[in-house]
């Protein structure tokens, strides 16, 4: 059977995927996309939700980071071979903190184990390829990267606004990251083969951004001088994992719609880069996506993802080497081991590193309807993007007591606009009938 494609478009990278980049460039560019990107924040949440706190809260963050290095290096120079970040997926958060919360750490990280082995044998007997080949042509790839960024949107601008501190510190510290950032966009495309200014981009709004923090008392760096230089990791630091039917079958559940929420990810990698998407390249991707859960549970407990918001740092350094990203999962081990460094890293203000995730928004949502307009827009298209963005804004906005009031599987399904806005524009695409096109027959005599 032909081997076929789900995005097929034209690289706008400077640097292509597979081309080599020196060590030094990498290991900046690797940080870069570590920097930008907050793998902190859910296993932070989820620590503190089922107990942990101190020493084994800290540990727990760090084994998380290691998880994600390995998982990382996995999937883009094994695996999918994709310039894309693995990191602590948000889907199923609420899941994992009931399981959790109510019976315990080891149950939690059993409930984990049997769906990432569900995951890698799709990905070995091509099950999810074949689903996404038929559900998931280039135009729902693009509605999903689109109602990616809508998605995330919120989650920046709460992250601006309404993190711990200074009210005025943080928009400013935000703005000013967000703002270098888009001058730096601005300069690119004014002067388009200045590759140090795509390459430093990032490392400047976070800088600026941190700057003014500190400069308004919004900063503080004073936890670095008592963190430890090194600590090894430790398989089931947390205990032996103990398997329940109930939250195993959930987990499994939640798995699919992660996987979903990541195929979205993978099509927007694919759309900026310009490798293709074939059937092969998703089967690969799904086992090393599977094998990256896996490592995750044993080390800490978080399912893994391919992270979106790598795919607007691509956008934006136009550098699509895979070599950066080994080099960022080589960073995140390296951190994981490495409590100072890693609390340095934990120490740049939360507004700042939001104000530069509101920017690859921006990106996401361009790119979404770049690949949208690609095709004629018919009443039966644009249904499916009308129905599916305004779910997935939908989902976005309803109250918490109204979700507290739903089944705890749809609880769980509905925490994420991006999986509801996927999942309605894929049931559309293949539920909704297509116009019969009329062939006319010339009839002699």
């Amino acid at each position: 059977m032909e081997d076929k494609k789900i995005v097929e478009n034209d690289s706008q990278l400077i640097v292509g995927v597979n081309e080599k980049i020196s060590c030094g460039k990498a290991a900046f560019l690797g940080m870069q996309h570590v920097l930008s990107m907050d793998l902190y924040i859910m296993p932070l949440i989820l620590g503190a939700a089922i107990g942990l706190a101190g020493g084994e809260l800290s540990f727990f963050l760090q084994m998380s980071f290691f998880a994600c290095g390995i998982a990382t290096i996995l999937q883009a120079g094994f695996f999918m071979k994709y310039p894309i970040i693995q990191g602590p997926s948000y889907v199923p958060l609420g899941a994992l903190c009931t399981i959790g919360a109510t019976m315990g750490v080891s149950a939690m990280i059993g409930s984990l184990i049997p769906g990432a082995i569900m995951i890698i044998l799709l990905g070995i007997f091509k099950g999810f390829s074949k689903f996404v080949r038929k559900a998931i042509p280039p135009f729902i790839g693009g509605i999903i990267i689109l109602i990616v960024g809508i998605s995330l949107t919120p989650t920046a601008a709460k992250g601006i606004a309404s993190s711990d501190g200074n009210l005025s510190a943080n928009v400013a510290s935000g703005l000013t990251a967000a703002g270098v950032l888009i001058v730096c966009m601005i300069l690119q495309y004014k002067l388009k083969h200045n590759r140090i200014l795509h390459m430093v981009s990032v490392i400047l709004a976070l800088v600026a951004g941190t700057v003014v923090a500190a400069a308004m008392g919004a900063a503080d760096f004073s936890s670095v001088h008592d963190a430890a230089w090194f600590e090894l990791p430790e398989f089931f630091h947390f205990g032996l994992p103990k398997f329940e039917i109930k939250s195993c079958i959930l987990m499994m559940f939640i798995y699919l719609i992660v996987l979903l929420d990541t195929t979205g990810t993978w099509v927007t990698i694919s759309a900026i880069t310009g490798e293709d998407l074939s059937d092969k390249r998703i089967d690969r991707a799904t086992i090393g996506e599977g094998v990256g859960c896996l490592v995750g549970s044993l080390f800490g407990g978080t399912p893994m993802t391919g992270y979106s918001s790598n795919a607007g740092v691509l956008a934006i350094t136009k550098v699509g080497s895979r070599m950066a990203i080994i080099a960022g999962g080589m960073i995140l081990m390296v951190l994981g081991v490495c409590p100072k460094l890693m609390t340095v890293i934990s120490c740049i203000p939360t507004p700042v590193v939001n104000g530069v995730f509101a920017v690859v928004c921006i990106l996401l949502i361009s790119n979404g309807i770049k690949i949208i307009q690609s095709e004629p827009l018919d009443e039966r298209s644009s249904l499916i993007v009308g129905i599916s963005v305004v779910a997935a804004v939908a989902t976005i906005v309803i109250p918490t007591d109204v979700m507290n009031a739903m089944p705890q599987f749809l609880n769980y399904f509905m925490s994420s606009g991006t999986a509801v806005g996927a999942t309605i524009a894929v049931v559309l695409q293949l539920c909704l009938p297509r116009k019969k096109k009329v062939v006319k027959v010339a009839l002699e005599g």
